[in-house]
């Protein structure tokens, strides 16, 4: 078994500076990379399966992330729901229309401002929401059935932690984006 001891040495500006020997840097590289093709190949497989699943429910992708939001995080203005899925308010709001037309949400006076509108999940939108949930979560059950329960929380928890590296490098906060402790 080889052993990499990072080697610590002082730069000319009297700095510390640690440099890690060439093979553990080339092992990182490697791990990096195969993460990279893990986790395209994941979200690749995940996309064409919301799509085709969820789109059986006559709602995109899309807006079935819209009910979803509001099912969990409740009544939010069109702004906040646009910020919160990643979207720019005009989009955002075609796909709060369509999803009025479908009567999956409705708006509603804002309490704390009566100019503005709240958009909510109507009690359809909360039913299309758990009977999509149902679907895929029991979809979850059959990839997963066959792993131990140490292999599933480990998988859980690397996702988890690479969730909120990513959302911190990309500067995002749970409160403009998703909890990486709840489905989101």
């Amino acid at each position: 078994m080889t052993i990499c001891i990072p080697q610590i040495i002082v730069a000319a500006n009297n700095e510390f500076v640690t440099i890690m020997p060439k093979r553990k840097k080339d092992q990182l590289s490697q791990d990096a990379e195969d993460l990279y093709e893990a986790l395209n190949q994941l979200v690749r497989v995940y996309q064409f399966r919301d799509r085709d699943r969820i789109c059986c429910y006559d709602v995109s992708v899309t807006q079935c992330y819209a009910v979803e939001t509001l099912v969990k995080k409740g009544a939010m203005r069109l702004q906040v729901l646009a910020e919160k899925m990643f979207l720019d308010k005009s989009t955002a709001s075609r796909v709060i229309d369509a999803l009025e037309r479908k009567g999956y949400v409705s708006r509603a006076e804002d309490n704390e401002d009566r100019r503005a509108v709240k958009i909510q999940a109507t009690d359809a939108g909360r039913e299309l929401y758990e009977k999509i949930r149902g679907d895929l979560i029991a979809e979850e059950i059959t990839m997963i059935e066959n792993l131990s329960a140490e292999a599933r929380q480990g998988a859980l928890t690397l996702l988890r932690q690479i969730t909120r590296a990513t959302e911190k490098r990309c500067g995002l906060t749970n409160e403009r984006g998703s909890d990486p402790t709840q489905a989101y």
